[in-house]
C-alpha cells in the first residue's frame, strides 16, 4: 500500500506549515533581537553616562584636594596660577571642562577665558556647604554631566570652604563615544538576525520535508478523512511498523481482537493474540484471505506492505470477521453430507431391493425374506441406539448421516452402547460444530490406513457434565502438533471441503471454550478427543490440554 502527498491538492492562497513556520521564526527572530539591540543600547548609555558621571567626580576631587590649588584659591593671583594647571588637567582626563572657582560661584579658570571672572552657571549651594553636586545641566558649552566639590583650606574634611571645583563631560561627548558601542552592537545584532534566519532556514527546510510541502488545511484534512475513513470501514484495520509494533487500531480492529486501551504503541507480541496470528501479523510477507481462528471469532487476515514516498513504514493488516459465515459453511457442509448419504442410501436401497425382487423371481422367497430381514435388522439396530440415548434431534441426525457417509467410505463408526444426550442442554448449532468437525477429522486420519478403519464415538454423563470421545484408528498426532492443532489457520483459497476443515479442530476449540468446557487429546497413535461440557451453569474459560 503506498501512500503519496501528491493526492492531497493544494489550497490556493495558503502557504504551506513550513513557510507559515519560517516566517513566524524569522518575525520572533528580528523581534528578538530589535529588542536585544534596544536593550543593550539602553544598558550601554546608562553605563556610559555612569562611567561619565564617576569620572568627573573623581577628576573635580583630585583637583579640589591638590595642594597647590587649595593654596592658589587663597592668593590674589588665583586666575593666572590656576588656569594653566585646570587646562593641562582637562587635556590629559579627556573632560570638557574644569571650572575652579570661589565660594560664591566667580569663576577663575575655564576653557573659554573670556568667561574667567563672570558667575558660574549652575547649582552650587549644596556644594557651598560642603557638600558634593552631581547633575545634568545646561551651560556655556551645551548639556554636560557635572560634579561639584567644595575646596577646603587645611587637611581633613572638617576646614573652611575656600573655593569650588566643577568638572563636567558633555552629553555630546558621551554619545560620540555610544556611537561606537551602537555600530558594534548593530553589527552583533545583524550578525544574530542572520544566523537566526540561517537556521530557522534549515528548520523550515526540515519542516517541509517533514510535512510534504502540505499546508495547515491540508493536514488538518488529512487527519480528520483518515479519522474519520478508519472509524467508518466496516473492516478491521491495523498498521505495523517495522519494529513489530502496533502503530494505529480502528473500532472494528479493537472489537474483533479485543484489544484494551492501551495496545496501539505495544509489540504485537504482547497483545495477548494466538500465536499463528502474531506471526501473520508480524510477518512482512503479503497474505491474502487467511483464515485465523481466535477464541471468539473466525477472521480473514489480508496483509500487505505500507509505503510513503518509497519509504517502508511496515505494513497494513485488515480483517474480516467471518464466523457467522464458517458457522453456516459447516451446516451447509453437514447439509450436503446428510444429502450425499441420503443418496448412497437410496442407492444401496435401490440395490437390496433389485436383490430381493431377484431371489423371488428364481424361486427363492425364504432367501428373499432372510436377506430383507437382516438389513433391516441392522439399519435399525443403528437407529435404535441413536434415538434411544441421543435425545438431541440435530445431534441424532448428525449421527445417522455420518453413519451412511462411514458406510460409503468403507469406514466403521461405532456408537457406543447406552450414548447418551441430553435435548436442549447445549445449544444445538454447537453441538454439531463439535461433534461434526471431530467425526470429520477422525474420518480424514482414517482414509487412508490400509488396515482396519475404525472411529467409535461414545457420549456419557458425568454429574454436571456430559463427556464425548471420538477416537479412530488413525496415526494419531505427531509429538508438539496437540496444542497447534486448535489454533491454525489455512488460506481460505482451497474451496474444497479439506479447505474447510484445515480449522475444524481451531472451530471445536473455540466452541468448547465458549461453553465453558474443557478438551484434551490423546495423541495416539490412534487419536482420541474428549470433550467435557457443563450443562448447565455459566460459561469458563475452555482449557486445552494433551496426553
Amino acid at each position: 500500500m503506498a501512500l503519496s502527498p501528491g493526492r492531497w491538492a493544494p489550497s490556493p492562497g495558503r502557504w504551506s506549515v513550513a513557510a507559515q513556520t519560517f516566517a513566524l521564526q524569522v518575525l520572533v527572530a528580528l523581534l528578538v533581537v530589535g529588542i536585544g539591540t534596544g536593550a543593550a543600547y539602553a544598558q550601554a548609555q546608562r553605563a556610559g553616562t555612569q562611567e561619565a558621571t564617576a569620572r568627573a567626580l573623581a577628576v573635580a576631587r583630585t583637583v579640589a584636594s591638590a595642594p597647590e590649588v587649595v593654596a592658589a584659591v587663597q592668593t590674589a593671583d588665583r586666575a593666572g596660577r590656576l588656569q594653566a594647571f585646570a587646562e593641562d588637567v582637562r587635556r590629559h582626563t579627556r573632560t570638557d571642562f574644569v571650572v575652579i572657582m570661589s565660594p560664591t560661584g566667580t569663576r577663575f579658570t575655564h576653557p573659554d577665558t573670556s568667561l574667567i571672572g563672570k558667575q558660574f552657571i549652575g547649582h552650587i549651594e549644596q556644594a557651598q556647604r560642603g557638600g558634593t553636586v552631581v547633575e545634568d545641566y545646561t551651560g556655556t558649552l551645551g548639556p554636560s554631566r557635572r560634579a561639584v566639590v567644595p575646596v577646603r583650606a587645611g587637611a581633613g574634611d572638617d576646614g573652611p570652604v575656600v573655593g569650588l571645583v566643577a568638572v563636567g563631560i558633555r552629553k555630546a561627548a558621551v554619545s560620540r563615544r555610544l556611537e561606537g558601542q551602537l555600530v558594534a552592537l548593530l553589527g552583533a545584532g545583524l550578525a544574530a538576525a542572520v544566523l537566526t534566519g540561517i537556521a530557522t532556514a534549515l528548520v523550515a527546510r526540515r519542516v517541509r520535508r517533514q510535512t510534504h510541502g502540505l499546508g495547515e488545511r491540508q493536514l488538518r484534512e488529512m487527519v480528520e478523512y483518515y479519522d474519520a475513513v478508519l472509524h467508518a470501514v466496516t473492516e478491521g484495520l491495523l498498521l505495523i511498523d517495522l519494529e513489530g509494533r502496533l502503530r494505529l487500531a480502528n473500532d472494528e480492529a479493537v472489537r474483533l481482537l479485543g484489544l484494551g486501551e492501551g495496545a496501539v504503541g505495544q509489540p504485537v507480541a504482547d497483545l495477548g493474540l494466538s500465536g499463528p496470528l502474531t506471526d501473520a501479523l508480524t510477518d512482512e510477507t503479503p497474505r491474502e484471505d487467511e483464515l485465523h481462528v481466535t477464541a471468539a471469532r473466525v477472521l480473514v487476515l489480508n496483509t500487505a506492505p505500507a509505503r510513503w514516498d518509497g519509504r517502508a513504514l511496515g505494513h497494513v493488516a485488515t480483517l474480516r470477521d467471518r464466523t457467522d459465515l464458517e458457522h453456516l459453511t459447516g451446516e451447509l457442509d453437514s447439509a450436503r453430507g446428510l444429502t450425499e448419504a441420503l443418496r448412497s442410501q437410496a442407492h444401496e436401497s435401490a440395490n437390496r431391493l433389485h436383490t430381493i425382487v431377484s431371489l423371488i423371481e428364481l424361486g427363492h422367497p425364504d432367501r428373499a425374506l432372510e436377506f430383507a430381514t437382516e438389513e433391516l435388522e441392522l439399519s435399525q439396530l443403528l437407529t435404535d441406539r441413536v434415538v434411544a440415548g441421543i435425545e438431541e434431534p440435530a445431534l441424532s441426525a448428525l449421527l445417522l448421516g455420518k453413519a451412511a457417509e462411514a458406510g460409503e467410505r468403507g469406514i466403521d463408526l461405532r456408537i457406543g452402547e447406552g450414548a447418551v444426550w441430553p435435548v436442549d442442554a447445549l445449544p444445538a448449532r454447537d453441538v454439531v460444530t463439535i461433534v461434526g468437525n471431530l467425526i470429520d477429522n477422525a474420518f480424514d486420519a482414517v482414509a487412508g490406513e490400509p488396515g482396519e478403519r475404525q472411529v467409535r464415538v461414545d457420549a456419557v454423563r458425568d454429574g454436571g457434565d456430559v463427556v464425548l470421545t471420538v477416537a479412530d484408528t488413525g496415526p494419531g498426532l505427531p509429538p508438539g502438533a496437540v496444542a497447534k492443532a486448535f489454533e491454525r489457520g489455512v488460506s481460505s483459497k482451497d474451496e474444497g471441503q479439506e479447505g474447510r476443515r484445515g480449522i475444524g479442530l481451531a472451530l471445536v476449540s473455540q466452541s468448547v471454550s465458549r461453553l465453558g468446557g474443557s478438551l484434551s487429546v490423546d495423541g495416539g497413535p490412534g487419536a482420541v478427543f474428549t470433550v467435557r461440557l457443563p450443562v448447565a451453569g455459566p460459561a469458563g474459560a475452555g482449557v486445552v490440554t494433551g496426553g
